[in-house]
């Protein structure tokens, strides 16, 4: 719910996350921020629309992974109905296959759950002066892929995937069983097994090519990539 004293400061931040523990987390960690105060938590898309109705924050801090409607849809929500309300992705999720998504979706910022404290506040402010907040690391990707002409969102037909399509595919990458997904995503086997038809006829999988290996080599292939730079 709204948080009636957070108005007295200059900036209020929302956070939307599934963890409480991380909802906490971050709510300390902006309470003690000089001239920040969090202005509400939600722990679902649905929660924070709601929130957003009637206390818009300085800044919605979102994350990706969340029950029913995901974060990236999210933020395309918001986006139509609050353009001006910065959103800052802090995900898990590795920036190097996520990252373009958030910003294409909408969002202003992406920054790792597992980056310091420092990455997180100087994210906020960037954002808040005008700003784009990604790490030094994703800011060079994108840019020379830019430079180059080059696409720099995920390769082939992996582009085309939808946004919980690729959320589905990095699950089962990281080795997930479809009862597995469905627990993280809040959805049922049934709908993960359409999204995984979805993905075998967007990367024209055939019968005999198994969509579990080819997510894991990809996953591992990105990851791998990402190191030797």
């Amino acid at each position: 719910m709204p948080n009636s004293a957070s108005t007295t400061a200059s900036h209020r931040i929302a956070i939307v996350d599934d963890h409480t523990l991380m909802r906490e987390g971050m709510k300390m960690f902006i309470e003690n921020l000089d001239g920040f105060a969090c202005a509400w938590t939600a722990g679902d898309a649905q929660e924070a629309l709601k929130n957003l109705e009637s206390d818009l924050p300085t800044i919605l801090v979102v994350d990706i992974t969340l029950p029913g409607r995901n974060g990236l849809e999210l933020i395309k929500d918001i986006r139509a109905l609050y353009p001006d309300l910065p959103v800052l992705v802090v995900s898990m999720h590795d920036e190097t296959l996520y990252a373009q998504r958030a910003l294409k979706a909408g969002a202003k910022g992406y920054v790792m759950k597992d980056a310091p404290h420092g990455a997180f506040e100087n994210a906020l402010r960037r954002i808040l002066s005008g700003g784009i907040a990604l790490s030094e690391h994703m800011s060079e990707t994108i840019l020379l892929a830019f430079s180059s002409g080059a696409n720099p969102g995920p390769d082939g037909a992996i582009h085309h995937l939808s946004d919980r399509e690729f959320e589905v595919f990095q699950l089962i990458g990281e080795g997930r069983s479809t009862s597995q997904i469905a627990e993280t995503l809040r959805i049922s086997p049934k709908t993960v097994d359409v999204h995984k038809l979805k993905i075998r006829q967007k990367l024209k999988l055939t019968e005999g090519t198994s969509l579990t290996s080819f997510a894991i080599r990809w996953v591992e292939m990105r990851k791998l990539g990402k190191n030797a730079e």
